[in-house]
């Protein structure tokens, strides 16, 4: 088992044209988002206008969850549905999609077989989670507020506000996490399929 830290100093940060767009990670890191050549991408975006138009991104699955504010998403021809904080909506990327109000996201792409999921932990000043991870390839977490610390591989690793932790791993993995303050974290897991 391997893990970094991400900072922001090593995030992509990008106009869209409805606000800005910040890639937190991509595999294979010789992966270029305009290519679309990745296996799959992690990023942020803020919806900053009323109503706003997705980009079409055919070949690619996504997963959005609404970190902050609250958007009707409206895929045509499917369904329309209204996000609230930590809600989640899956979607393919040639689906026309577009959103009424404004609010922060959190996206996972991904292509071909490559499939993940997201959730939300929000955690008090000084509570202790266990986290038990089951077997994937890549496990984060992204430290949407606050600031956590906890122990891989016998390091202890402190991860503070907009950090992301990358653990590198196939096997099921348990984390001891401890809140120095209230935190909201958002966790990740990938499973690259041949």
């Amino acid at each position: 088992m391997s893990f970094k830290i991400i900072s922001p100093s090593d995030y992509i940060i990008r106009k869209w044209s409805g606000g800005t767009t910040t890639q937190l990670f991509i595999d294979p890191s010789t992966a270029d988002y305009a290519k679309k050549d990745f296996n799959f991408r992690l990023s942020t975006a803020t919806v900053e206008v009323e109503k706003s138009d997705f980009t079409s991104l055919p070949g690619i699955s996504r997963k959005i969850m609404v970190l902050d504010g609250m958007i009707k998403i409206q895929h045509d021809n499917h369904y329309t549905k209204t996000l609230n904080k930590f809600d989640t909506d899956t979607f393919k990327g040639d689906w026309k999609t577009s959103a009424i109000g404004t609010c922060t996201d959190f996206n996972l792409m991904t292509t071909g077989n490559t499939h993940g999921d997201i959730s939300a932990l929000t955690t008090n000043k000084n509570k202790i989670n266990e986290l038990n991870i089951s077997s994937c390839d890549f496990f984060f977490i992204y430290m949407y507020k606050g600031f956590v610390s906890l122990n891989v591989s016998d390091n202890e690793v402190f991860l503070p506000f907009s950090n992301m932790l990358m653990i590198n791993n196939s096997q099921p993995i348990q984390l001891r996490l401890k809140s120095h303050e209230t935190s909201e974290l958002i966790l990740i897991t990938v499973k690259l399929l041949p």
